[in-house]
C-alpha cells in the first residue's frame, strides 16, 4: 500500500489557504493604521491562497482517508509550509529581510516559542506585528486542529492527525466526533482570548497591544509588542496579574476548562496533573520570591518601580516569571538570570517542566514527569516483590504499561536531543551557559534562555546555522519528538 501523496497535499493546500486568510486579517489591520507594509501583507496573502488553490485544485479527486503514516507526514509537513508561507509578509515588506531570520522569526511563531531576533520590535509595522502574533496564536490550538474544526473533510481518519498532533500523552476526547472537539476546543481557546483583550484594555493597555498580548498569551507564544515585553507595564500591576491568570489558564489542560464551564468543576479540582501543576506553581513562587526579598538585592529603578512595595515586587515578578517559564509563554518582567546563580539554575530546571497536557504549553509536560515519578517509585515496591504486578494509577485508573514506556522513551529522547542540541549550539562558537539555555528553551518552546540569550536579548546574535537548528528544534518540541522524528526513520518510508 502506498501513500495517498494527493490527500496529503490537498490538505497542504488547505493548511495554506487558512494561512493567507489569517494574512489579509493582518493586512486590513495594516490598512487601519496606515503602516506602509499593506500591500506587501496583500500579496504575500494572495501569493499563499493561490499557491493553496491551485494545489487543492489539482488533487480535487483524492481519496478521503488518512491513515497514520499520512497523519504524521501531514503534520510534520503542514508546520513546514505554514512556516515557508508565514515568511513571505515578513520578506515582503522588508520588516525582517534575511530569509534565515524571516524562517526563524515564523518557526518561533508556529511553534509557540516566542524567541525573537528583530532588535526593534516597536519600529515594525502594526500589520507584520499582528501577523507575528497570530502565527503563534494559529500555532497554539494547533493548525491541524484548526483544520479540523473548520473542515469536517477528515470525518475519516481525523483522529490519526489529533493523535500526532495535540500535545500531550494523552488526546482527551469530549465528544466522539473529532471535530466536534477539535471546535470546541477552539471555542474555549477563542473565548479566553477575546476575554483576555477586553480585560486587558479595561486595565488601560491600548486595543492594539491588548489584542496582541491576548493572542500571545493564550498560545502561550510569548511574542510582545514592545522591545521590554511585560517589562514595558512594570508600573501597572493589574496588567501583569490578567496575564499571569491567563497564562496560568493556557497552560493547563483546555478539556478542564470545558468541564469547568459545564460545571463539573469537582472533576477539575479532582484532575492529579491540574493539582500537581498548581502546586508547582505555587511552592516554586513561594522559593523564588524568598529568594528575590532576601537575597537578589534588586534596586529600585524606572525598570522596577516597585508601585506597591518590596514585597508585592518580589512577588509579583517571581510569580510571573514561575508562570511564563513553566507554561513556556516567555513573557518575562525583569531577567531572572540576575537574580542569583541558585535562581539562575532554579529557572534552567523549570525550562524543563513544562504545563498541562492538552494545553497550549511545550516542554516535558506535567503529567509525563508526575508518570515518570510514580513509576520510579513503584520500582522499589517491585525490586521487593518481584512477582506481584503493580501498576502505576493516575486519576484513579490503571495507566496501560505501552503508555509509561512510551514516557519514559520520550524522556529519554528528550534529554538525548537536547544534550546533541548543546553539543551542536557549542560547537557553533556558544558558550556552555547559551549552548545549553538555548537547546532548551528552543527544545521546550519556551522563549528566553541563559547566558547571551538571557531574557533581555533576542536571538539574533545566533549565527545563521544556529537559527536553522533553533528551529529545528522548537519544531521537534512543539510536535512531541516522535511525531518528525519517525520521518527520519528508513522503516516508516517502507511500503507496507
Amino acid at each position: 500500500m502506498g501513500l495517498n501523496s494527493k490527500i496529503i497535499f490537498h490538505l497542504m493546500g488547505l493548511l495554506l489557504l487558512c494561512n493567507g486568510f489569517f494574512m489579509i486579517m493582518a493586512a486590513v489591520v495594516s490598512g487601519v493604521y496606515d503602516d506602509g507594509a499593506t500591500l506587501d501583507i496583500t500579496l504575500a496573502a494572495v501569493v499563499t491562497m493561490l499557491v493553496g488553490v491551485l494545489a487543492m485544485f489539482y488533487t480535487r479527486n483524492h481519496k478521503k482517508e488518512v491513515k497514520r503514516k499520512e497523519g504524521y507526514i501531514i503534520v510534520t509537513f503542514g508546520w513546514l509550509v505554514m512556516s515557508a508561507s508565514g515568511m513571505l509578509p515578513y520578506l515582503f515588506s522588508g520588516a525582517i529581510p534575511n530569509v534565515t531570520n524571516a524562517f526563524f522569526e515564523t518557526m518561533s511563531g508556529y511553534t509557540t516559542t516566542g524567541a525573537s531576533v528583530v532588535d526593534d520590535i516597536e519600529a515594525l509595522p502594526e500589520g507584520i506585528l499582528l501577523w507575528r502574533s497570530l502565527t503563534h496564536w494559529i500555532g497554539g490550538m494547533g493548525i491541524i486542529v484548526l483544520a479540523i474544526a473548520i473542515l469536517p473533510l477528515l470525518g475519516i481518519g481525523g483522529m490519526q492527525l489529533f493523535a500526532a498532533e495535540a500535545p500531550g500523552p494523552s488526546g482527551d476526547k469530549l465528544h466522539p466526533r473529532i471535530t466536534d472537539t477539535a471546535k470546541r476546543l477552539w471555542l474555549i481557546y477563542f473565548s479566553y482570548t477575546v476575554a483576555e483583550t477586553l480585560l486587558l484594555k479595561l486595565a488601560g493597555m491600548s486595543f492594539f497591544d491588548a489584542v496582541n498580548h491576548s493572542l500571545a498569551t493564550l498560545s502561550t507564544g510569548g511574542f510582545s509588542t514592545k522591545n521590554a515585553s511585560m517589562a514595558y507595564w512594570n508600573d501597572q500591576p493589574l496588567i501583569q496579574y490578567i496575564v499571569i491568570l491567563f497564562m496560568f489558564l493556557a497552560g493547563s489542560n483546555f478539556v478542564l476548562s470545558y468541564y469547568a464551564f459545564k460545571g463539573k468543576v469537582q472533576k477539575v479540582l479532582m484532575d492529579e496533573e491540574f493539582k500537581f501543576y498548581s502546586i508547582f506553581i505555587f511552592c516554586f513562587t513561594i522559593v523564588a520570591s524568598l529568594v528575590v526579598y532576601f537575597q537578589a538585592n534588586v534596586p529600585m529603578s524606572d525598570f522596577h518601580p516597585k508601585v506597591l512595595g518590596e514585597v508585592e515586587s518580589a512577588f509579583r515578578h517571581t510569580l510571573f516569571q514561575v508562570v511564563s517559564v513553566i507554561t513556556t509563554t516567555g513573557f518575562v518582567t525583569a531577567d531572572f538570570t540576575s537574580w542569583t546563580p541558585f535562581l539562575t539554575i532554579f529557572f534552567f530546571g523549570l525550562f524543563f517542566l513544562g504545563g498541562s497536557a492538552g494545553s497550549t504549553a511545550g516542554g516535558i509536560k506535567v503529567m509525563r514527569h508526575l508518570l515518570i515519578i510514580k513509576n520510579g517509585l513503584l520500582e522499589f515496591k517491585r525490586t521487593l516483590h518481584t512477582n506481584a504486578i503493580i501498576p502505576v494509577r493516575y486519576n484513579n485508573k490503571t495507566v496501560p504499561e505501552n503508555i509509561v514506556y512510551n514516557i519514559i522513551a520520550f524522556f529519554v529522547l528528550y534529554m538525548l536531543l537536547f544534550i546533541i542540541g548543546s553539543l551542536v549550539l557549542g560547537a557553533l562558537g556558544l558558550d556552555f551557559e547559551s549552548a545549553v539555555g538555548g537547546a532548551a528553551s528552543s527544545l521546550g518552546n519556551v522563549g528566553p534562555a541563559l547566558g547571551t540569550l538571557n531574557p533581555l536579548v533576542n536571538f539574533n546574535s545566533l549565527p545563521a546555522l544556529g537559527k536553522w537548528w533553533c528551529g529545528f528544534l522548537m519544531l521537534l518540541g512543539r510536535l512531541e519528538l516522535f511525531t518528525v522524528l519517525i520521518l527520519f526513520s528508513p522503516y516508516f518510508w517502507k511500503r507496507t
